[in-house]
């Protein structure tokens, strides 16, 4: 356990410091997924005691529930009376080709149009498989991937090491930092019980890591501002991933929304992005004008297979990054299963989330000394070789979950009301509290 938090309080600079991980049991895995959601979500409350440290002089104490930390990175909400769309797509899923098994990531409705002009148009997963099984794994993974499509063949962990894409993730550090070099005068009026109060976020991320680190830092005072293109939607996610968040929608291939987004951009202080590596850039709005546009920016980003390597650029998301770096084969071998068994929940999504808000604070804590901005970005990639190296954890089951884990007040989303758990980590004095409920995509005008 201690390994998995001595790495990222390392790759934080953040001093190694046990944190107390209070109850036990853990998530049935090969892996040690609750251990890597309690190092996480305790790494990024650490951050904000540290952030502290520099504001107040006092250190508050950080304590992670093992049970809460394993719930949330499943979901934290808890619908009263209604239910909450399902997360994938009829035919997304795990399908037997020729010599193996593939991976298709169908839940956008782009994404599922290409798979299908690989395969031809399949109204069900029975179709689907059909077609999957004349291909070979890693033939279709090529055709889908060119069409512009989410697919991954299964490999072993032995085999990414021998990857062109798996052996430059592995060289790359879980975080990578940058420091800006223009000093600007900043400050804000966060206070011990909301330390981010005054910060704008500007959210620019899909899903789940990236809107896990936006939830994480509205818990903590800041105003965040989720921009999504006119069409996207995630319905079975934006419920439990959008609390404490304004939402708004802007096409950025227009010009007059381009001026709203440059507008947005300039009041920011954080930026959270997680297209994939070269879409700003192509959209006009690359690293060196985001710079020019806010100068004392924190920005941050990641991406699903890494930064260097041949698939820097390619789509991808946590369950297609499992199967690719051998946690899913893992997973099938650990379980004597016949098909790929991937972890117990996305929590490549979750604990870089957790890492990204941290990496944004850590950020913040320097900008407070010194006056600079500075990036850091992250991949779901890098996160997976932490976790794979780790090896296996416990085995003990978690209690299950009790009314006793939900926080009494009811959040009234546009859904129905809801409880959520309660907060997974406790930075004593800094109550983690969101004062908006969640709400649906574009349900706010884009502006501060």
């Amino acid at each position: 356990m201690t390994d998995l938090l001595t790495s990222i309080q390392a790759a934080l600079g953040l001093p190694h410091t046990p944190i107390p991980f209070t109850g036990s049991g853990a998530l049935p895995s090969a892996f040690a997924v609750t251990d890597l959601a309690c190092a996480s979500i305790g790494a990024a409350g650490q951050a904000v005691a540290e952030l502290l440290r520099h504001q107040t002089g006092h250190v508050p104490a950080v304590e992670v529930d093992r049970r809460l930390a394993s719930f949330w990175f499943a979901t934290s909400l808890r619908p009263i009376g209604w239910e909450v769309p399902p997360l994938w797509d009829p035919v997304a899923g795990d399908y037997a080709t020729r010599d193996g098994w593939i991976r298709l990531h169908t839940n956008a409705p782009h994404h599922r149009a290409a798979a299908e002009s690989v395969l031809g148009a399949c109204a069900d997963r029975a179709a689907m498989a059909a077609k999957v099984a004349q291909w070979s794994s890693a033939e279709l993974e090529q055709a889908v991937v060119e069409a512009k499509g989410c697919a991954a063949q299964m490999r072993s962990w032995a085999q990414w090491q021998q990857h062109p894409q798996g052996l430059a993730v592995n060289a790359e550090p879980l975080v990578h930092f940058t420091a800006d070099h223009n000093e600007i005068a900043s400050s804000w009026s966060g206070s011990q019980t909301q330390p981010l109060a005054g910060l704008k976020v500007l959210d620019l991320t899909r899903v789940l890591a990236g809107p896990t680190a936006s939830r994480f830092l509205a818990g903590l005072g800041a105003n965040v501002l989720r921009i999504d293109p006119p069409s996207w939607n995630e319905p079975g996610v934006v419920p439990e991933v959008t609390l404490g968040k304004r939402c708004a929608r802007l096409d950025l291939h227009v010009p007059a929304d381009r001026a709203l987004f440059e507008n947005l951009l300039k009041g920011a202080d954080i930026l959270l992005h997680g297209y994939r590596a070269d879409a700003l850039e192509r959209l006009g709005f690359g690293a060196e004008r985001r710079r020019q546009l806010a100068p004392g920016l924190i920005d941050v980003c990641l991406n699903a297979y890494g930064w260097s390597g041949p698939w820097q650029n390619r789509r991808g998301f946590d369950s297609l990054v499992q199967m690719s770096s051998g946690i899913a084969e893992a997973g099938q071998r650990w379980k004597h299963a016949d098909k790929p068994t991937p972890l117990p929940v996305q929590a490549l999504d979750h604990a870089t989330g957790y890492l990204m808000a941290a990496s944004a604070i850590r950020l913040l804590t320097e900008r407070l000394k010194t006056g600079r901005g500075g990036s850091a970005r992250l991949s779901l990639a890098r996160t997976a070789q932490l976790l794979i190296e780790q090896g296996p954890g416990l085995n003990e089951a978690l209690r299950a979950e009790d009314e006793q884990d939900q926080n009494p007040r009811v959040e009234q989303t546009p859904w129905g009301p809801a409880h959520r758990l309660l907060a997974p980590v406790t930075i004593s004095g800094t109550p983690l509290h969101w004062a908006l409920p969640a709400t649906e995509l574009g349900s706010h005008r884009p502006q501060w």
